[in-house]
């Protein structure tokens, strides 16, 4: 069941347009509904993602890419864990992507993306991804300003090379407000079995709250094309987050539509003794 008959549309950037973050809300719940009816669509549409990954795998002809980008606590975790932890583990990977290091230096910044992008029949699930190079990268200088200007078009021209190669790509911005993010963290001081996820860089990221904010807003205007659209998930309720993207996601596999694939010969040909 859709929560929203076209949710996709509700939450897309088409291509060209000019995105303010601080006018959208992140508690913003009205594309799914209140949270009764999101939690009874989300059983039935996480089910229902179960059924049709089963037939993408055995149909191994296309695959589909989940890209989660978001600041610190936005939910890139959770919603894996809630949209897709009932999924059949064989036809699902998850990649994080954390600093590069070691041969990943080596190469070109998208070498590791290729390499983890899913294999046909799959769908592969991106926690953070290459857009940390216009992020991060850029936020924090890492690059020189020339070189990340030129990211933008290569990763469109990148991910429409997968996208003409049989790959369906979704990318969702989990927007989360400041407010709830510094609530997020304060739990992971105060509860001993999330102090491992807190990590003193996330602070330095908070404080520079604004500016990955504009580098996020960037990102969303060049990055958003009509084969690969960037979709701005209002985050500081989970239930509704998770609500969202199944529904983005199952309808996705809907319009992949994978079939079974039909065997050459016959049941009845076959006798099991």
């Amino acid at each position: 069941m859709s929560v929203e008959h076209d949710m996709s549309h509700a939450y897309r950037i088409k291509p060209n347009t000019k995105v303010d973050l601080n006018a959208i809300d992140p508690k913003d719940t009205s594309g799914v509904g209140d949270v009764e009816k999101a939690h009874a669509n989300l059983a039935e549409l996480i089910e229902e993602i179960n059924i049709l990954q089963d037939r993408l795998y055995a149909e191994g002809k296309k695959s589909l890419l989940v890209i989660l980008q978001g600041m610190d606590t936005s939910g890139k975790d959770g919603t894996v864990r809630g949209v897709f932890n009932a999924t059949g583990p064989m036809g699902v990977t998850v990649q994080p992507f954390r600093q590069p290091c070691g041969e990943e230096l080596m190469h070109d910044y998208l070498w590791r993306a290729h390499l983890a992008v899913p294999r046909k029949g799959t769908i592969g699930i991106f926690n953070r991804s290459h857009y940390e190079d216009v992020l991060v990268a850029k936020v924090r200088k890492l690059s020189p300003h020339n070189d990340i200007e030129k990211r933008y078009d290569q990763i469109n021209a990148f991910e429409k090379m997968l996208v003409e190669n049989g790959t369906v790509i979704l990318k969702f911005m989990l927007h989360i407000s400041k407010g709830e993010q510094g609530k997020r963290l304060q739990e992971r001081l105060d509860h001993p079995d999330k102090r491992w996820k807190f990590q003193k860089a996330d602070l330095d990221d908070r404080r520079d709250w604004k500016e990955f904010i504009q580098a996020y807003e960037v990102m969303l205007e060049r990055c958003s094309t009509s084969y690969s659209p960037w979709h701005i998930i209002p985050s500081d309720h989970k239930w509704a987050r998770n609500a969202a993207i199944a529904d983005i996601v199952c309808d996705a596999l809907r319009q992949m539509d994978p079939q079974y694939p039909q065997p050459t010969w016959k049941p009845s040909d076959f006798v099991i003794d």
